[in-house]
């Protein structure tokens, strides 16, 4: 994975796509034995999540639906702090098992909006999947019970999540370059 520069910043590889695939298989697996009797709805946070809730996706055998929703919470490398709903979901969920999918979790804001939001629904529950988390960064209460990789407190881009629009093309994860950069192991 070469570095590349997305605005005026400079990005260095963090975490292959073999990586992300294999992970994906793995969290894929964990779900279908959990529910495999369930008929879960997944609810895909778009923009970011796009990527992971498709590849996940290909790793569901169990009968499932899925809807999105789209929030944002970031300008430019800064949460903001505020969450903001564009697209709500469209389906009935009452009594339905649920599982988040999620690109990042860091601060908690955003997840935890969608929550409170999503328990007035009475869903019969709900699960979160990740793809990223940063237990630094994460102020909230939420369990995340399906995690990719757990991250420190670094600005990340690619397999959907961006800088200001650029880099949810991107096939791995990269990190912003910084004076001591980290290595995924």
């Amino acid at each position: 994975m070469p570095t590349i520069t997305l605005h005026t910043k400079t990005f260095v590889p963090y975490i292959d796509e073999g990586k992300i695939q294999a992970r994906i298989a793995e969290l894929g697996k964990e779900i279908n034995a959990e529910y495999a009797d369930k008929n879960p709805l997944f609810v895909g946070v778009l923009n970011g999540a796009f990527r992971f809730a498709s590849d996940m996706m290909r790793q569901i055998d169990i009968d499932c639906e899925i809807n999105f929703v789209k929030l944002t919470s970031y300008r430019g490398t800064e949460t903001t702090g505020k969450i903001s709903s564009h697209i709500g979901l469209n389906s009935d969920i009452e009594g339905r098992h649920l599982v988040l999918i999620e690109d990042i979790v860091d601060t908690g804001n955003t997840i935890e909006f969608l929550l409170e939001n999503l328990y007035k629904e009475k869903p019969a529950s709900i699960k979160v999947a990740s793809l990223l988390y940063k237990p630094e960064a994460y102020h909230g209460d939420v369990k995340i019970d399906f995690t990719g990789f757990e991250i420190p407190n670094l600005f990340v881009v690619g397999y959907g999540l961006d800088f200001d629009g650029l880099g949810r093309n991107l096939n791995g994860i990269y990190q912003i370059e910084l004076p001591q950069t980290v290595k995924y192991d």
